[in-house]
């Protein structure tokens, strides 16, 4: 029975003394092949500590960096929009945007039987109606802004534009619009600048727009964009973006489309040709729930007597 206690108490011993010589051999092992890796490395572990100290450092500091370039762009953001008046009125205003009637003109001259053409006296008669009646022109510029931002208007807004650019818009409607002091936007057809004739040239065109006559895009040849495919209408509404911004120095933001046709394909290309705002030739008043590539505009007939001009404006 003695013996059996004596070999049982020898087992556990030289248990004990192999866990131990384990335990050391791989605490040892450790050691030697943390100092193993910092020789192969040419770096003892005082220098790899400092330099593991020194990027974690570098990572706060970079932090920080970022912390403080987001704090400026929102004092940034800040500074502006106590500095600009017209997004001081956006914000304020968000949601709140009217309806409003773009009236579309083409040429401003007598001709029997053609609907198109407004004679110069109806036209002017209808504009000293808008006079007298308190309603306010607007730019394309402030249309988008309280289209899109909400910025406020006049009590009365209206927005008075012309398609294709006929030569009779500077010899008979700009002189009307300069009396009453109207701002007005000209949809130009561009492939036909450069012959005038019938048809505004390149300085009537630099004339009024340095005027308050508002140049914009109207494509290149008037074409039914929505038979166009992808890439035609992309040139079409590029190129005459192009032109005119070559010709007038300025950004054009806004294209009508011809005979008011357009399709999935005109929405995506408009967007992505960089044009803020379209209109088409749909009938009512303007609104935000039309979409910003799809305003619609009030057509001017001269078959239209006054009492019908005056309900159209009012949006009846």
């Amino acid at each position: 029975m003695k013996r059996l206690k004596k070999k049982r108490i020898a087992v556990l011993l030289i248990a004990v003394i192999f866990l131990v010589g384990a335990s050391f051999f791989a605490i040892n092992k450790g050691k030697k092949d943390n100092v193993l890796k910092a020789q192969t490395s040419g770096k003892t572990q005082e220098e790899l500590k400092a330099e593991s100290e020194k990027k974690k450092q570098q990572e706060d500091e970079a932090k920080k960096e970022e912390l403080k370039k987001q704090e400026q762009l929102k004092f940034d953001k800040i500074k502006a929009l106590k500095e600009d008046p017209q997004q001081q009125q956006a914000v304020k205003g968000i949601g709140k945007s009217k309806n409003i009637p773009i009236l579309m003109y083409h040429s401003i001259d007598y001709e029997k039987g053609n609907e198109l053409r407004i004679p110069k006296d109806k036209f002017r008669e209808q504009m000293k109606y808008l006079k007298d009646n308190g309603y306010t022109p607007l730019s394309l510029d402030e249309l988008y802004s309280h289209m899109v931002y909400g910025t406020k208007v006049p009590e009365k807004p209206v927005v008075i534009t012309l398609d294709d650019g006929y030569s009779d818009n500077y010899t008979n409607a700009y002189p009307v619009l300069k009396e009453f002091g109207f701002k007005a936007v000209i949809f130009v057809i561009t492939n036909t600048v450069a012959d005038g004739g019938s048809y505004l040239n390149a300085e009537q065109i630099k004339e009024m727009d340095k005027n308050g006559i508002d140049i914009e895009s109207h494509t290149v040849s008037h074409p039914r964009l929505n038979e166009l495919s992808y890439d035609k209408q992309v040139n079409e509404m590029k190129e005459s973006k192009e032109y005119l911004e070559k010709l007038l120095n300025k950004d054009i933001n806004y294209i009508a489309y011809p005979y008011g046709n357009f399709n999935e394909n005109t929405l995506k290309a408009v967007e992505e040709i960089g044009y803020k705002m379209a209109v088409s030739t749909k009938s009512g008043l303007a609104s935000k729930a039309n979409g910003i590539y799809k305003l619609h505009r009030i057509y001017i007939s001269n078959n239209y007597d006054m009492e019908k001009f005056k309900r159209l404006v009012k949006g009846m």
